[in-house]
């Protein structure tokens, strides 16, 4: 009996967290090493819980706070999160014993946001109704298998922190959830935000980042790194530039094409719906497209532009498009011009004992001048495309749009072709007000976000059926004439549909 009160008041403790540990999502102003940063912690904490079952308190490492301390700390609940595994709702199985169906998870979750999380823990595993491990998968959490066998109680921190989470989110807009509540809304708003990622261009050969298999990431193993993100390190990139050039080419756009999903965007802009595009690509494809500099926020930086690394000289980024697709590592042509102006005035060689001219030694393996053979020239500076790495500061530009014009502007989120997995973007849709109506549009469901209207299927034919459904023409070379599109309705789904070609 005494056991069973013990345990019974170790999980009060332990529950109660989630009424304290309710996570404000903040906006993330520091630089994109950070979530780095986050990860390992993260990966520490999910130890930590596999070892003695815990996972750290939100609170409890207050040396991982960088400058924005509140913000570090929200992003060490999130990661922490990211480094279980995570279900989405289509995953959730219809029979099985010790995970949620997805009926059952609606409600749970309902039933958390009428009543609070100290009472919902008081009804639901302080009662007896369910097993913590059983609860979790209602809020997308796989049980760990390092936990099996292990008490309920093991579970208990795994709770609080998906609990927590769920009260972060933004509640999804009843009345939006057909294709016509999404074209209606797409035609009748005037202030658009439209969140972009690879998914919007992989039709024209671009890898993503991060699909499975295919992605850049993926592809990466012979270059030796601890991370495959690190080939966008910028650290690395100074000790050795030879890394990102590997792989720089398989990423560069090639010529002024675009796709269907970007001529899209600029249709938008065009009638005058367009707020602000904000990109998560380095491509600059919406230039191409049209897109007008000041309709547009290029999160991550872009191939638009080149600079040194040394002197910060800037050109134009398809002045170093040619050697970036012969595999060299291109130089800054202000810092060769100036060390040619130093070079010493020509002297005559000196001869050896048996009469023939002694040469210099040649250090300057970059130098295409056969005048510079007898002199030791230092190198000029690397040239980086003005892509944000990781180490480097966010534009100010971003944060200042989305804060002081965007937020009170806006009436429609469109999200399309991004999982919302990397700051900064991922920080705009729970920034924004929840009452904005936001659909998304993409391959696969995210479930830590909660849409009004969900369109799985390639991002160019969803928005291809959407403009004709709105009466809009979309000319675009890629969409086929008279295509077919089918539509249908995901299996226990109210509002998320999925589109394929027709036949």
């Amino acid at each position: 009996m005494e056991r069973r009160l013990g345990a019974t008041s170790r999980a009060n403790s332990a529950l109660k967290e989630a009424s304290i540990n309710v996570v404000a999502v903040r906006s993330r102003k520091s630089s994109r090493n950070s979530s780095v940063k986050s990860d390992a912690v993260a990966t520490e904490a999910s130890l930590d819980l596999a070892n003695g079952y815990h996972v750290m308190d939100v609170s409890e490492d207050e040396s991982a706070q960088g400058e924005d301390g509140d913000w570090e700390n929200g992003s060490l609940f999130e990661d922490t999160l990211n480094a279980l595994a995570e279900m989405d709702d289509q995953e959730l199985p219809l029979n099985e014993p010790e995970t949620c169906t997805y009926d059952e998870a609606i409600a749970f979750r309902q039933q958390l946001r009428k009543i609070g999380p100290a009472e919902f823990c008081a009804v639901t595993v302080e009662a007896g109704i369910i097993t913590a491990k059983k609860l979790i998968s209602a809020f997308n959490i796989k049980p760990p298998s390092f936990l099996e066998g292990c008490p309920d109680e093991a579970y208990y921190k795994l709770l609080s922190l998906g609990i927590s989470r769920e009260l972060s989110k933004r509640i999804k807009l009843p009345q939006y959830n057909t294709i016509g509540d999404a074209v209606n809304l797409i035609k009748n708003s005037r202030n658009i935000i439209v969140l972009t990622g690879a998914g919007i261009s992989t039709s024209l050969g671009i890898p993503d980042f991060r699909s499975k298999d295919i992605g850049l990431y993926s592809q990466l193993e012979h270059l030796g790194l601890n991370d495959p993100q690190e080939v966008f390190d910028i650290n690395i990139f100074r000790d050795d530039p030879s890394i990102f050039y590997t792989v720089a080419k398989d990423i560069l756009p090639e010529g002024d094409r675009f796709t269907p999903t970007h001529a899209f965007i600029a249709l938008l802009q065009q009638k005058g719906k367009l707020l602000t595009n904000y990109s998560q690509n380095i491509d600059n494809i919406e230039a191409n497209a049209g897109i007008l500099p000041e309709k547009l926020i290029q999160c991550h930086g872009s191939f638009a532009t080149a600079s040194c690394i040394e002197c910060k000289f800037q050109v134009p980024g398809d002045r170093i498009f040619a050697d970036i697709r012969e595999n060299r590592i291109p130089h800054c042509e202000k810092c060769t011009a100036n060390l040619r102006k130093l070079k010493p005035p020509p002297m005559k060689r000196k001869r050896s004992s048996n009469g023939h001219d002694k040469k210099k030694k040649r250090f300057d393996q970059y130098s295409d001048s056969d005048a510079e053979e007898d002199y030791d020239v230092p190198a000029a500076g690397v040239m980086k495309p003005d892509i944000t790495f990781f180490g480097e500061a966010l534009p100010d530009l971003f944060s200042e749009r989305l804060t002081n014009h965007d937020k009170d502007k806006v009436d429609l989120v469109i999200v399309i072709g991004t999982s919302l997995k990397v700051a900064p973007v991922s920080e705009v849709v729970p920034y924004l007000p929840p009452n904005i109506p936001q659909m998304y549009i993409s391959r696969e469901p995210v479930s830590h976000v909660n849409f009004d209207v969900d369109m799985l299927g390639d991002c160019d034919l969803v928005v291809t059926e959407l403009c004709r459904r709105a009466g809009w023409d979309l000319k675009h070379e890629m969409i086929p004439e008279n295509q077919r599109v089918d539509i249908r309705l995901q299996e226990g789904f109210t509002s998320r549909h999925v589109f394929s070609v027709g036949i």
